[in-house]
């Protein structure tokens, strides 16, 4: 008889392992071709081509980051050229950030490399086990904020 949670432990500790080997991997595969950025660059960049003129706030949010932590992570980008980060005429206190046309650049370049490996995933697991258990981490992520 195992103890009472020792399961929701093994789950939890799961999580952990699986995101930092996916972490782990990816860096990998853009190193093998030559690319050095962080997991959380890319976490950003990513962010920023699906939503472009995203606010600080909402990067922070998306990324699961402080928004202490982004904005050291903002400034690196920016040094690369990477994005920019503009005042809201309205209230200057707001910034929205976009991709710079070297930043576009870049992720169009990576992009077929994350797509290729997410490929590769989706092959050796399967479409339909993914997408189950997509479904069941959503439905926990659900439990879990409504206790």
């Amino acid at each position: 008889m195992t103890d009472q949670g020792s399961q929701f432990r093994e789950f939890q500790l799961q999580i952990a392992w699986m995101r930092i080997a996916f972490r782990q991997c990816l860096q990998r595969t853009l190193k093998r071709h030559g690319i050095s950025v962080t997991f959380e660059m890319l976490q950003v960049l990513s962010s920023l081509w699906r939503e472009p003129g995203s606010t600080q706030q909402l990067l922070a949010e998306r990324t699961a980051r402080s928004k202490a932590s982004l904005s050291s992570l903002m400034t690196t980008l920016e040094k690369r050229g990477w994005i920019e980060r503009c005042s809201e005429p309205s209230d200057r206190r707001n910034k929205r950030v976009y991709l710079t046309p070297e930043g576009e650049q870049f992720w169009l370049q990576i992009l077929p490399i994350l797509n290729g490996l997410y490929a590769r995933f989706e092959t050796s697991i399967g479409i339909e086990r993914l997408q189950a258990m997509v479904s069941d981490l959503t439905r926990i992520q659900h439990e879990l904020e409504n206790i």
